[in-house]
């Protein structure tokens, strides 16, 4: 399995002299510790001591562990808006060179920015690991949250790309899936080029675009007809 990269640390709970927000403590404790652990392999207790509270607090603003977790991705969700956002206006767009990768576009990139930022870099490493390892303990949020977007970008798949199936648009998804997913938490890359590329390059972006984008034009679109060379006397 993939090492997941360990973001850069963040405090769980407010410096000296701030009013103490311990609802939003809890839930930065939980969403650090579930992104580098695991949901299984973090207890309730531990979360109540990163976020420095009482144990008793967490179930009163929380109840469950289950229900913590599924706080964490109601509090994000904003950004699967974003996502669906970007997705209808490229589906407004002209119909051109360029309008699968405006689709390809919409689904990867509010992604990558919100890896790269402070606020956000522990719950896309969240998502990337809970996708990768779903276990039936986190399988009702992946479905709540991330289904109807899938669907939605497969359809939009299949309406851009005319005579692909829907089997073949849904194998496309996962592929595009698991190119961003293996990005979000790759830092080998730098070892294979030769210290030349940096985990998280904001200036991969693009070509990792570009690469779904082919990827999913050589698997849906039509092939463009052979030409065969005129023979001269």
């Amino acid at each position: 399995m993939p090492t997941l990269t360990r973001p850069r640390t963040r405090r769980a709970k407010p410096a000296t002299g701030e009013r103490p927000d311990r609802r939003a403590a809890i839930l930065l404790a939980a969403e650090m510790l579930f992104a580098e652990h695991g949901y299984h392999a973090v207890s309730i207790r531990q979360i109540a001591q990163k976020a420095d509270v009482p144990l008793a607090l967490v179930g009163y603003y929380f109840g469950q562990k289950h229900e913590l977790f599924h706080a964490i991705f109601a509090h994000w969700r904003s950004t699967i808006s974003e996502r669906l956002a970007l997705l209808a206006q490229a589906e407004t767009s002209p119909r051109d060179g360029h309008y699968l990768g405006r689709i390809v576009h919409a689904f990867v990139q509010p992604v990558l920015q919100l890896r790269a930022s402070s606020e956000g870099e522990y719950y896309a490493l969240l998502v990337a690991r809970e996708l990768l390892y779903r276990t039936p303990g986190t399988e009702q949020v992946l479905a709540d949250f991330f289904d109807p977007m899938a669907h939605a970008f497969i359809a939009a798949l299949q309406a851009a790309c005319p005579g692909s199936t829907r089997a073949q648009t849904a194998w496309a998804y996962q592929f595009t899936m698991g190119a961003l997913l293996h990005h979000l938490i790759d830092h080998r890359v730098e070892r294979l080029s030769l210290g030349a590329n940096t985990p998280h390059d904001a200036q991969a972006a693009p070509l990792l675009t570009a690469f779904i984008t082919a990827g999913i034009g050589a698997l849906l679109l039509p092939a463009p007809p052979l030409t065969h060379p005129v023979a001269t006397a």
